[in-house]
């Protein structure tokens, strides 16, 4: 029977992976440099794989070594979950919890989240990570976050999803603009070039071409942006009309532009809602989590 890897060794390798240096690595553990070499070396030989490439400036994570640190954060998320549970002093929504969220999302609803949380589970410690959708969800499969605030639909394996609301989708134009007309507010009728999107990797992108039945892409500009505040910009400054998520009207990325909006039909919409790692030992928490999203939701941001 093969000798099972120690609780210590899995977190000797994961702070290994997270700061790809020996003695820093050693450092975050409180150990010295040696025994911790000692311990990732000694891990490799009872695994029979090499973990890391080693070199005199650096440590490159092999492939081997990323699917077993995956599995090691898995092991102790759920080892520390069941320690909370036996225990029973722990309450819902209590300690670190790590959330990624994605841009879109991010300046409309973790401020009032953060300010709800606060209010209503003072203990729980909500640490946010911010990138895009596909980034987000490689740093929750390796079990970096715990979960992730994201737009869908999107294609997600191995992960549990829930449903929160709806983000209908607005048109969005400068006051003066000669793109728009009565008869131009249908996407087929504006002119070629005439809508500004947000660059590839942005699941907005796809989710205003889908929902906002976007079907001749010659209308589609071949300028894109990089964020909601420079696709706000572009349009202000009329280079084209676009379309906006709902929790972005009347925020403060609108105020002092000169930019009309107008909702779309009741069909023209993305779905936000939160995703874990199947079978995850806080499923219950990231329920309650979810409440909470949609609690604060309304609730006005601080300007």
């Amino acid at each position: 029977m093969p000798r099972v890897p120690t609780i210590r060794q899995l977190r000797y390798f994961i702070a290994l992976v997270e700061h790809q240096h020996f003695g820093h690595a050693a450092e975050a553990c409180h150990v010295s440099q040696s025994a911790f070499s000692v311990a990732i070396k000694e891990l490799e030989n009872q695994l029979e794989a090499q973990l890391v490439d080693r070199t005199n400036k650096q440590v490159t994570v092999t492939g081997a070594g990323r699917e077993f640190a995956a599995g090691a954060r898995r092991i102790l998320e759920q080892l520390e979950a069941l320690v909370d549970n036996v225990g029973g002093h722990k309450g819902p929504l209590e300690g670190k919890l790590r959330l990624g969220v994605i841009p879109t999302i991010a300046p409309f609803l973790t401020p009032p989240l953060l300010k709800a949380a606060r209010q209503r589970y003072p203990d729980l410690k909500l640490y946010l990570v911010e990138d895009i959708t596909r980034r987000l969800y490689e740093r929750l499969m390796a079990g970096e976050i715990d979960l992730i605030l994201l737009a869908l639909p999107y294609e997600l394996r191995g992960v549990e999803t829930l449903s929160l609301f709806h983000d209908p989708f607005h048109l969005a134009w400068h006051r003066d603009s000669t793109l728009i007309t009565t008869e131009r507010h249908d996407p087929e009728q504006l002119p070629k070039d005439a809508i500004l999107l947000l660059e590839d990797g942005h699941c907005l992108r796809d989710h205003a071409i889908s929902a906002c039945r976007l079907r001749d892409q010659d209308k589609v500009s071949r300028f894109a942006a990089t964020s909601l505040i420079t696709l706000i910009q572009m349009v202000d400054e009329d280079l084209g009309v676009t379309y906006l998520p709902e929790m972005a009207i009347g925020s403060s990325l609108l105020s002092q532009t000169d930019i009309k909006t107008e909702k779309l039909g009741d069909d023209s919409y993305r779905e936000i809602g939160l995703a874990w790692r199947k079978n995850s030992a806080r499923a219950a928490e990231f329920e309650l989590l979810g409440e909470l999203v949609e609690a604060s939701r309304r609730a006005p941001v601080s300007r």
